[in-house]
């Protein structure tokens, strides 16, 4: 996989119904990420960053193009192969954490491990956790974490399968200065120990300078 694109977009457009008018989210994107790449996407609000995202996750269809994620075209999955792929090659970290509020960081860490059917689930989240210096949080619900460690529980799920590719959306945007550092120094220190590829959203020039490269997005079209 070393010289082998883990993502590869052509073409791609989104286009949606604003009350009988088309608008234009995004349009004719194309770009390749290669294995082991840090790649900032930025762009002002609205200006296509997070829907972006979610057509490379095959979490949204495009209305125009194709995406390939290790060499497979998302159009060509119904939603069970899409969900089956996107368990063996993608780990996420999202802005609101996304955890699921009935199950402890431990349990939230293990699924999608045994959702992949790996052996081990609970040794490995909790030495991910570990990891993340939550060792003392196992068996915490979200409610009852702040911020900054429901993220930390965050990045231990995305990165525990072993992901190809983590996606992460604002990973800072509902923390404090201080927390949100903390998290991107974290989150770069994981990614490069893993040899992941990172394909991180922000609106914060100095966590998309810690890239290698970064595409900006303006009005829904790759510019520079």
């Amino acid at each position: 996989m070393a010289d082998k694109p883990v993502v590869e977009v052509s073409g791609l457009g989104k286009t949606v119904d604003n009350g009988g008018e088309p608008l234009v989210i995004l349009q004719d994107i194309s770009f390749s990420v290669m294995s082991g790449e840090t790649v900032a996407i930025v762009g002002a609000s609205g200006s296509g960053k997070s829907t972006l995202l979610g057509l490379l996750a095959g979490l949204d269809a495009p209305s125009s193009g194709e995406v390939r994620l290790a060499g497979v075209s998302l159009n060509a999955l119904d939603e069970d192969r899409l969900a089956r792929l996107r368990g063996r090659v993608l780990g996420f970290v999202f802005q609101s954490f996304q955890l699921l509020p009935s199950l402890t960081a431990l349990e939230n860490v293990m699924l999608p491990l045994e959702l992949a059917g790996m052996a081990g689930a609970a040794e490995t989240a909790r030495a991910w956790l570990e990891r993340v210096g939550l060792g003392h949080r196992l068996k915490h619900y979200p409610k009852h974490l702040s911020g900054g460690e429901q993220q930390r529980v965050a990045l231990a799920r995305a990165f525990a399968p072993n992901p190809g590719l983590v996606l992460a959306d604002e990973p800072t945007g509902n923390l404090d200065a201080a927390t949100g550092r903390q998290i991107i120094e974290l989150m770069f220190d994981l990614n490069a120990r893993q040899g992941t590829t990172l394909l991180l959203v922000t609106h914060d020039e100095a966590i998309a300078a810690r890239c290698g490269r970064t595409l900006r997005i303006q009005s829904g079209q790759l510019t520079g």
